[in-house]
């Protein structure tokens, strides 16, 4: 029996529905992850509280709602290669492991990356490969990607991220001059050479930190 279960579907139907978010796979795939066990013990009575919680490092899950448009945006389809850039817990690649055939989740700091192989691990992620690097470079060997999720601010796109998409390929990521106040914006390849970018709105991200990102000593 799942103690969190109520609170999860409560989540799902106020958070999420209401506020319209309408992809059924992916109100599903939020149904389903067990986001308690991607948080710590000492924050799992507000694991589906509507916002988000520190994990540790200076570093947050993001709220559910987020991860939930994030993933509708990014229109995943089951047979997809995913990148998912700012692992943190592990908790948005569970989601985007439920609506993908593949995720590659990169996280920077190496206690945060262990952290997250162990929580997928426990939840039984076994479609989820998580690498410690640069997330503002990709990852060229596992290029190209159906679809990359970012989940850190950046001061522009990524230009690096941009050429790993396939042609059709779909990118979301937070992008403002502020290192905490960003446009969530959705970037889709439309050729070799052309791509098309949406702006759906304001959001509050931690830095991107990295070499086509902000510098560590930016982040401030």
């Amino acid at each position: 029996m799942d103690p969190f279960a109520a609170e999860r579907e409560a989540m799902v139907e106020i958070q999420l529905r209401r506020r319209g978010i309408h992809d059924d796979r992916v109100l599903a795939a939020m149904a389903k992850v067990p986001r308690h066990l991607f948080v710590p013990e000492n924050h799992r009575h507000n694991a589906y509280w509507d916002g988000p919680l520190p994990i540790g490092s200076g570093q947050t899950i993001s709220q559910p709602y987020v991860v939930a448009l994030t993933c509708e945006l990014l229109e995943i389809k089951p047979e997809d290669n995913v990148l998912d850039i700012g692992a943190g817990s592990g908790y948005a690649a569970a989601v985007l492991a439920e609506l993908a055939a593949r995720v590659v989740s990169i996280e920077r700091l190496p206690e945060l990356t262990d952290l997250a192989r162990s929580n997928l691990e426990a939840a039984g992620y076994g479609n989820v490969e998580v690498l410690c690097a640069d997330g503002t470079l990709g990852c060229p060997d596992k290029a190209p990607f159906d679809a990359i999720a970012v989940a850190a601010g950046a001061p522009a796109v990524p230009a690096s991220l941009k050429q790993q998409l396939k042609v059709g390929g779909r990118l979301v990521i937070p992008v403002g001059t502020s290192k905490r106040l960003q446009d969530l914006v959705r970037v889709r390849r439309v050729s070799e050479q052309e791509f098309k970018t949406e702006d759906f709105g304001g959001v509050a991200y931690v830095p991107l930190v990295g070499a086509e990102g902000w510098s560590e000593g930016d982040t401030n």
